[in-house]
């Protein structure tokens, strides 16, 4: 699959909101309200959702009413729902900005070209972006996402180089479900 044809979630529905089918939704693009210029919305099945209206709540929540989702029951039968547009839809992001999904699958190597693995995930606990590294052994290692410790990401080439600072090799761990003793 192209990464143009790729599908990149934008949000995550939550409860009902009322009584006439509107929902509670958090956004992950970065001007929430932002989700009303992507057009149908897909859902897990093959489901398609336009949104009717919305209005900001609080944050990156929303209120939204999608077309034909009229009741409470209809509105709960969407919970926690996540729902995607095809990447080409989404604009071009700026220099030094990069989509999530372009990153993950891409090569990571170090400074002297030595193959590190494949990103794995794009994580964020609240203090920087950090990027989890899949070596061919299973291991994983995660290394913050910096110009400092990521160099270089090259999209079309499908790589990155990782140069993490003095000190900070990326934390190695064993994947969940490995050996214990």
């Amino acid at each position: 699959m192209s990464t143009a044809d790729r599908h990149i979630v934008l949000g995550r529905i939550g409860a009902a909101h009322g009584v006439k089918g509107d929902v509670r939704v958090k956004s992950f693009a970065a001007e929430p309200t932002a989700l009303g210029d992507y057009g149908l919305l897909s859902i897990a099945g093959g489901r398609t959702l336009a949104i009717e209206r919305m209005r900001p709540l609080k944050g990156d929540m929303l209120v939204v009413k999608f077309r034909g989702v009229d009741d409470r029951d209809a509105a709960e039968a969407l919970n926690g729902a996540e729902f995607s547009v095809k990447r080409s839809a989404l604009p071009a992001p700026d220099a030094d900005e990069f989509y999530h999904a372009d990153l993950i699958g891409l090569a990571a190597y170090d400074e002297t070209g030595e193959a590190m693995g494949t990103v794995k995930a794009v994580l964020d606990f609240g203090a920087g972006a950090s990027l989890e590294i899949a070596d061919s052994e299973g291991g994983l290692r995660l290394v913050p996402f910096t110009n400092e410790a990521v160099p270089t990401v090259d999209i079309a080439g499908g790589r990155i180089i990782v140069a993490p600072p003095a000190g900070i090799e990326g934390e190695k761990r064993e994947p969940e479900g490995g050996d214990a003793s």
